[in-house]
């Protein structure tokens, strides 16, 4: 199947001037007994085109602000993760599918952004990158919240960049704003199943410091809540896995600094797990110590008692440039031992 949205594939084949059918009419082609995951998706698709399919304006992303409905976050955006669609902007002179806005009646701007986050973005730094002219088309759309969440959750299920974590907050937040807290209300108008929703919303149970071992937010799955969750009930297990997470952690960031591959979030879960049952959290592999230019300089290890080991390699480098080096590494450290009191 083409890696095309559905979202996509339902706009284009909308009708120009749409009719909604009478309540409990069957619309997907299928006798209505068929009560499928995918039939209930299509549904959901359907719905959604029927609601966009309107002219367009060409706005400033200036003029819109961001709806904090929507799953994305916004501040995780940055050139090198939306390089292929600024590309296909410039390419095509502006966005091909349209953003889809709310008139505000008050604050700063004209409108609210409810969907196109990522095309938001991406225009307004062309914007400021010498493509002045472009402008992001959308369409405006009186949507109360709960529509809004339904039709942004719509597209934002088939997007690949959008973190369980984002998405597992952006339920959470939802079912306790627009569906009283029952999840299955929630599930039933979202057209996926309890099950699914609930892990999502798991996810969210996990603390901060289990969440920083991981080296981005992409890499912390749904599936990972099933295991992590029971672990955190044991007795003693903050503990364990806050140090256990601490160390991880400082090992990400090392590899980082030496543009090192990141440990993969299913062998983080895997160290977590066992820091539980080893008599101690098992200890990092050493990370390789590398000037801004990438000239190795050593390496270093830190054990867990926080402490520090600098292994320093013969170089011709000054000794400011290493001290200048080493600094962060340092600063760092510091940082993460406060923590720890």
């Amino acid at each position: 199947m083409s890696r095309r949205s559905l979202m996509d594939e339902a706009l284009a084949s909308a009708p120009t001037n749409p009719k909604i059918p009478p309540a409990g009419e069957d619309t997907s082609g299928v006798p209505a007994t068929k009560n499928t995951f995918t039939n209930r998706r299509l549904e959901g698709f359907g719905e959604a085109a029927r609601m966009v399919k309107r002219p367009t304006i060409r706005l400033k992303p200036s003029e819109c602000s961001i709806w904090s409905g929507n799953a994305r976050d916004y501040s995780l955006l940055d050139e090198h993760r939306l390089r292929s669609l600024i590309d296909s902007i410039i390419a095509e002179g502006g966005n091909r599918i349209p953003a889809v806005v709310r008139r505000v009646s008050e604050g700063e701007h004209r409108y609210e952004l409810i969907i196109g986050t990522r095309r938001h973005w991406a225009i307004a730094w062309l914007n400021a990158n010498h493509h002045p002219e472009i402008e992001l088309v959308a369409i405006i759309e009186d949507l109360d919240d709960e529509t809004a969440f339904r039709l942004a959750d719509i597209e934002n299920r088939e997007r690949e960049d959008i973190s369980d974590l984002e998405r597992g907050r952006n339920y959470k937040a939802a079912v306790e704003a627009y569906y009283g807290g029952v999840q299955l209300r929630m599930a039933e108008r979202l057209k996926i199943s309890k099950s699914q929703l609930a892990r999502y919303i798991a996810l969210t149970e996990i603390p901060d410091f289990i969440v920083s071992a991981f080296a981005s937010p992409m890499d912390m799955h749904a599936k990972y809540a099933e295991k992590l969750l029971p672990a955190l009930k044991k007795d003693g297990a903050l503990d364990v896995l806050s140090v256990a997470a601490e160390e991880i952690a400082s090992e990400q960031s090392f590899r980082r600094s030496g543009d090192e591959e990141p440990i993969p979030g299913v062998d983080v879960v895997a160290r977590l797990l066992s820091s539980l049952v080893n008599e101690k959290p098992a200890r990092p592999s050493k990370a390789v110590i590398r000037t801004d230019g990438g000239q190795a300089l050593g390496r270093i290890e830190r054990n867990k008692q926080t402490l520090l080991t600098i292994s320093l390699e013969p170089s011709e480098l000054g000794v400011d440039a290493i001290l200048e080096t080493l600094r962060p590494i340092i600063e760092q450290s510091r940082i993460m031992r406060a923590k720890r009191r």
